[in-house]
């Protein structure tokens, strides 16, 4: 995906559901920060986004603009309509976002994560894809190791998964040197 259909799936996702402003997590928020990532990180067709102040119209967007719709038969790519509990973040990720407006967006906004939370949520996620996302994000030095330690601790996570997330972040680092 590239930062030009982030902005057609939010200006769709505005269309659908008549809302302003839209969060999205998942891989492809990387488009916000980094308008032109590394070819690794543009590999998925899916954004995962939801409408900040209504989140239950997600489904809408899943249904009009999701995987198997004409939508996605047309352009190759689509929006998966998620919820607020999709992503584990850290406290204080909303005052972090990148903010994507554009006339292809239609003024509409959408908030794209942090790198650092981005990878936060990804690593927390634990799944083999996202610790292959990690992993490139530290090899391309996009996100410093100590910082994501620093914010393990602001991380919704019981102790031992803490532990395991900590863990997971220095061997990932240690490997990539």
């Amino acid at each position: 995906m590239t930062r030009e259909e982030l902005e057609h799936i939010i200006r769709a996702s505005g269309d659908i559901t008549n809302q302003y402003e839209f969060i999205i997590v998942g891989s492809q928020s990387i488009l916000g920060p980094l308008p032109n990532p590394p070819d690794v990180f543009t590999m998925s067709a899916e954004a995962d986004i939801y409408p900040l102040q209504a989140p239950d119209l997600a489904d809408q967007i899943d249904g009009a603009i999701g995987e198997g719709s004409q939508f996605h038969q047309t352009y190759g790519y689509y929006a998966q309509g998620v919820g607020p509990q999709t992503a584990v973040l850290p406290e204080g990720w909303l005052n972090r976002v990148c903010r994507v407006q554009s006339e292809g967006t239609n003024q509409r906004v959408g908030y794209c994560l942090d790198l650092h939370d981005l990878f936060m949520s990804k690593a927390a996620a634990g799944r083999d894809k996202d610790r292959e996302f990690c992993q490139a994000m530290l090899a391309h030095q996009l996100v410093d190791p100590e910082t994501a330690l620093s914010l393990v601790d602001h991380m919704p996570l019981e102790s031992a998964a803490k532990r395991r997330l900590r863990a997971a972040i220095r061997r990932w680092s240690a490997e990539g040197r």
